[in-house]
Order: C-alpha cells, then structure tokens, then sequence
C-alpha cells in the first residue's frame, strides 16, 4: 500500500525520462519518507524489498518491455532476493535507486539492484525471477527477451558467483520437505 504514490509518479514521469534499452542501468531518484522508516530511525529492511519494485517498473517501462509483457498477458514475479546493507538510509536523504538486468539462465532472469547516495552504496541486492502467462504456466528468459529484439549485443554470461548463488538459495520443487540445517 505505500508505494501506490509512487508507482503512480514511475507511471506518470517514465516517458519525460530517457528511454532505455535492456542492457542500460535504470536510475531512480527517491527520498526517504516518513513511512519507508522502522522504529530505529532509518529505512526497514523489508522497505528496500518493496522499494526495488519501483527500479523494475521504471526499466520495465522506459525499455518498452512492460509495455510488451502487458500485450502478451505475462508478468513477472521474485523468485530469490538477497541484499546486502553497509548504510542507513536515513529520514527525508535523498538517493538513487538503480536497476540493470544482469543474464539469465535457462529458467530464470537476474536482477542487480543499488541503493545509492553521494556516490556510495549503501545497500545491494540480487534478484531472480521467473516470467508467468495470466492464461496459466510460465515463459522462458529467452522467450521474453526475444519477443522484445534480444540482448543488443548477444546474450550476456551470467557472472558465476551469480549462478552459484542461485544454486544456494534454491527451494525444492512441489510438495518436498525444505532441506534445513534446524534439528526440531
């Protein structure tokens, strides 16, 4: 709920920001706002989660390849997510929020994402997710990607730290018991 002004700003503004295509960073300007805050003062951890929404609409929008998803009857979800804190955003700091598409593999797309003030990260994270039809089932990374001209350049290799990430995190498939570390 407290990203609807937001959301309704990314909508309203993309077109009077340059246009990007799918290999470029997108950068976001915000301000930390009264309601982004924890008790501590500073921005909650699960508000960063919420806030790279924002970064993903914005590319997805000035890419076109929203816009392509929309006619197509796809749309994307988190799969993963990790992120990393070395600061606090702090009340009313102003900061960019920046967003690049960094490969995929053959299920799966990955997302880098920053949080950026004065020139300093304060926060990163790492993104995997999947493409879905409403119609039912789901779309490859290929598929996307193609359907919207491709990678400019050839598709990109995904880093391996990002690959032996995603190896890590993964869930089982179905009805399996998770595997946990955790003796009840």
């Amino acid at each position: 709920m407290k990203l609807w002004l937001r959301i309704l700003w990314i909508y309203l503004t993309y077109r009077s920001r340059s246009k990007l295509s799918i290999e470029q960073v997108s950068k976001v300007d915000l301000r930390v706002l009264p309601n982004d805050l924890d008790t501590y003062g500073h921005v909650n951890n699960g508000v960063y989660l919420t806030l790279m929404d924002l970064g993903r609409l914005d590319q997805g929008l000035r890419t076109g390849i929203w816009q392509d998803w929309k006619k197509r009857g796809w749309y994307p979800v988190v799969v993963n997510a990790t992120i990393s804190f070395r600061k606090s955003l702090k009340p009313w700091q102003k900061y960019t929020l920046e967003t690049k598409v960094i490969g995929w593999d053959e299920i799966a797309y990955f997302i880098e994402q920053r949080f950026v003030a004065n020139g300093e990260i304060y926060a990163r994270a790492i993104m995997r997710g999947r493409f879905l039809k409403r119609s039912w089932g789901t779309v490859t990374p290929d598929e996307v990607m193609h359907a919207h001209g491709g990678w400019p350049a050839g598709d990109p290799e995904l880093p391996k730290w990002v690959k032996d990430w995603s190896d890590s995190v993964q869930l089982p498939k179905g009805k399996e018991p998770a595997p946990s570390e955790w003796n009840n």
